[in-house]
């Protein structure tokens, strides 16, 4: 409220923007070309057309799992550090700056240059003749843009999670080897980080293992993803609706929008189809696949030397057992013979004790007989029972 007593008017709009916090984004466009963004997600809500609860996936100070979602007009792409928004004529990929995502950026400029086109399903074009060519010039169709750039992440974090998983072998199996051959505490908490490390990548890579076989268990998933395909469908006169004013300069699309509105109908029986994305995810689900193999053959590497160290322990449990047996079995013979002495201290007078010296000696005889029936008693009880080795 103002000195006069009016109430001050605040823009919300402004004020949405002064609390809104900016963030890096490289956008890569279909021929390669790149352009760095500081701007708040409000902007990139915008600019893409999703929800907020998609971008909020994106938020690397939450926990997400892996996901792929597809959208009317996106791919919300969040695989560990690749964090990703893929329309059908861009990428934008968020935090371009840091160490893992740099070769990401240079892999997706390389690989969505013009001069770098990734044709995929050349050999399903015999089976689809209509579709898979244009049908007045017999004109190839190339692999989908969202595609690449879908592939390019997928290689990208599949490579990423199998080289740790080989760093992480690397350092484990002689970790382990020592361990066996000495079992000290240094080795142990050594094995022992290892362990929580190989836990933690197994949960990271299973996570991406998981949402890649949820996305092949699902049709209408693989469907989502097709972006080119759903906006030509819906810029075919058979639609009877235009292309969105945000797709006009792709000339990706527009190839697509002039071939599809020539064979409407091959489009149309191909709506359906995803053969061609689930031969690519498949691909790239064995790899991660064999990865999750590779942790699990660690994992029973190391149950197994536990289970070997165990062994061990056991066997010098017992050893310490056996020991402490053979101690009290001695310490009782002692206590005979201390018995034994006692009583001849006692300070009574004994007829016998007079001009009859043999008595000591086979005092001495008898004791040592007895304390010896007795150590060889304890001991063969104990063997019997298997407290000690034969």
């Amino acid at each position: 409220m103002g000195r006069d007593g009016f109430i001050l008017s605040v823009d919300q709009s402004s004020l949405m923007k002064k609390t809104a916090v900016s963030t890096s984004w490289v956008i890569l466009d279909n021929r390669g070309q790149s352009t760095m963004l500081d701007v708040d997600k409000y902007v990139i809500m915008r600019r893409v057309q999703i929800h907020a609860r998609d971008l909020r996936i994106l938020d690397p100070m939450l926990s997400y799992p892996s996901t792929i979602l597809g959208r009317e007009k996106v791919i919300v792409l969040n695989l560990e550090h690749i964090k990703a928004i893929i329309t059908a004529e861009e990428v934008l990929l968020r935090d371009p700056m840091d160490d893992n995502v740099i070769p990401i950026v240079e892999q997706l400029q390389r690989r969505l240059a013009p001069d770098n086109p990734i044709s995929q399903g050349q050999g399903e074009e015999e089976e689809h003749p209509g579709v898979r060519n244009d049908i007045d010039t017999g004109e190839q169709t190339e692999f989908p843009f969202e595609f690449r750039a879908l592939e390019v992440a997928l290689e990208a974090i599949c490579s990423f999670l199998d080289a740790r998983t080989r760093e992480l072998e690397n350092d484990t199996y002689p970790a382990l080897d020592e361990l066996t051959s000495k079992i000290s505490s240094r080795n142990l908490d050594r094995v022992r980080k290892l362990k929580s490390a190989m836990t933690r990548l197994t949960n990271r890579v299973q996570k991406v293992r998981d949402e890649l076989e949820q996305l092949l268990d699902d049709d209408e998933d693989m469907a989502d993803l097709y972006l080119s395909r759903k906006l030509a469908v819906a810029s075919s006169p058979v639609s009877g609706s235009g292309a969105p004013n945000w797709f006009v300069n792709s000339p990706t699309i527009g190839s697509k929008i002039s071939r599809t509105s020539r064979a409407s109908a091959a489009t149309t029986q191909e709506e359906n189809d995803v053969e061609e994305l689930e031969m690519l995810l498949e691909a790239y689900f064995m790899q991660i696949d064999g990865t999750l193999n590779k942790l699990t053959t660690l994992r029973e590497y190391i149950d197994d030397t536990e289970d070997y160290i165990n062994i061990q322990l056991d066997n010098h449990r017992n050893q310490l057992i056996q020991l402490e047996l053979f101690l009290s079995s001695g310490t009782v013979c002692l206590s005979v013979y201390s018995l034994v002495a006692a009583i001849f201290g006692m300070n009574i007078p004994y007829t016998w004790k007079n001009d009859h010296g043999y008595v000591f000696k086979w005092v001495v005889i008898i004791t040592g007989i007895v304390c010896a029936s007795l150590f060889s008693v304890i001991i063969f009880y104990a063997r019997h029972k298997g407290l000690v080795g034969s």
